[in-house]
């Protein structure tokens, strides 16, 4: 196996070189900066950052003293003669001033040279499932204008909050950019609206998984248009309208979901006769008392178990959210600018795909599902192994080391549990108003 897709740094290097981030910024018209800080070198800093539990701009400058990015420095004089400085200040100028565009284009190219190192055969088309979520943002004036805060009867809440949908790959958890919106306030958007906008970025002929909140034909339609497949799970009410007459035995049924007045006028461009032509897969789920009906609409052609258990495999999307805000500290972020925070949102998905795509190695070299390994464990395993890895210039040994790493993180594979794990739902009740800020303290 390659020594370059062994570790984080040495993925972010190979897909995404000075060179190909220089001319980047000369095609965008942005000023290429002969200094210590330019756009590779802070990107590859903020990804850094969100990889280590405690990512503060302090630990970004020691990584980059300890010779952590001496492959991204520039010809500039002072990293030439390591003259850097531990002070933070230029770190944090060089974050401020680096062009959001330049930074979503780099990330944009990460993600699609990661993905063909992890479809270098050629599988074909993929499968994505589909899923949004809400992050809470620092209180400052600019983000609660663009982002308002929650409100009810008794108030306003303090933190603004942003509305995101995000598309994971099915085997590899790899996701794709984002799509982000205002979650309350005359702007606020649905996420049917920002899934329409995340599957601009997938390949014709890929497959689209989405749970009964894109269980509308907007998305369906929206897919069909796009070359895409489609597998959602539709309410009860509207698999009753879809087929026509009461489904009381599990089956399929060919069927023409056809868009409603209100379809339309939500959606403006939709032709009055947008149609998508599928099935209506009506299954039973569950053991015992347990069972309920599962519907679904899919534009694909698997026969309709194989449907049905791939519409089981939509939860991972549930950890994947999880790893992606609780591991790398996302729920909340912590930029009181929005161009600056959705720089930290870009670079935190660079730096999970990253992980991702080095857990996705480690699982090849030992012929399992990269969804048996354990992302937390990886995720330390990279961190502690990272400064061993950049420090051996032996071309032998580096690839000894990197070899070993992959063998490390596979021995943080999942058990294999007897009796499947039970999570009873339950809803936390809240309180009557939000609390009101004490100044006397």
């Amino acid at each position: 196996m390659d020594v370059l897709c062994a570790d984080a740094f040495a993925l972010y290097q190979r897909c995404v070189s000075v060179q190909a981030v220089e001319c980047l910024q000369k095609q965008l018209h942005v000023r290429v900066r002969r200094s210590i800080f330019t756009a590779s070198v802070v990107i590859w800093l903020m990804i850094l950052q969100r990889l280590q539990r405690k990512g503060t701009l302090a630990t970004a400058v020691e990584a980059l003293l300890r010779g952590g990015a001496d492959e991204l420095l520039s010809g500039c004089p002072r990293a030439q003669q390591k003259r850097i400085s531990r002070h933070t200040g230029g770190y944090s100028h060089g974050r401020q001033r680096l062009p959001k565009l330049v930074c979503r284009q780099v990330v944009q190219e990460l993600t699609l040279q990661l993905r063909s190192i992890l479809d270098a055969d050629g599988g074909g088309p993929l499968c994505y499932v589909l899923d949004g979520s809400s992050l809470e943002l620092e209180s400052s004036t600019e983000l609660r204008k663009a982002y308002p805060p929650a409100q009810n009867l008794h108030g306003r809440a303090h933190w603004p909050v942003l509305r995101m949908v995000v598309l994971h790959e099915l085997e590899t958890g790899v996701a794709e950019e984002p799509r982000w919106g205002a979650m309350y306030g005359p702007e606020a958007t649905s996420e049917q609206i920002l899934a329409e906008a995340a599957m601009d970025a997938l390949v014709p002929g890929s497959a689209v998984i989405g749970d009964r909140n894109f269980g509308v034909f907007t998305v369906a339609w929206a897919a069909e248009q796009r070359g895409l497949k489609s597998v959602v799970r539709l309410t009860a009410q509207r698999a009753l309208k879809l087929r026509g007459e009461a489904i009381s035995t599990p089956g399929e049924w060919g069927v023409r979901w056809t868009a409603s007045r209100g379809d339309g006028k939500r959606r403006g461009g939709m032709p009055p006769q947008a149609s998508v032509e599928g099935r209506l897969i009506a299954a039973r789920v569950g053991r015992g008392k347990s069972k309920q009906w599962l519907f679904l609409f899919t534009t694909m052609s698997l026969a309709s178990a194989e449907v049905v258990e791939l519409y089981g495999k939509r939860w991972r999307i549930e950890t994947d959210l999880r790893s992606l805000k609780r591991t790398f500290q996302l729920q909340h972020v912590t930029a009181r600018k929005q161009s600056m925070m959705e720089k930290e949102i870009l670079t935190a998905i660079a730096a999970y795909n990253l992980v991702r795509t080095v857990m996705a190695l480690a699982a090849r070299r030992h012929h399992i599902a990269p969804r048996q390994l354990s992302f937390s464990f990886a995720l330390t395993v990279v961190n502690a192994h990272w400064d061993r890895l950049q420090s051996v210039t032996d071309q032998a040994t580096r690839q000894q080391n990197a070899d070993w790493l992959l063998d490390t993180i596979v021995q943080g594979k999942h058990p294999q549990r007897r009796k499947r794990r039970s999570y009873p739902r339950a809803v936390w009740s809240h309180g009557a108003k939000f609390p009101s800020q004490n100044n006397s303290l």
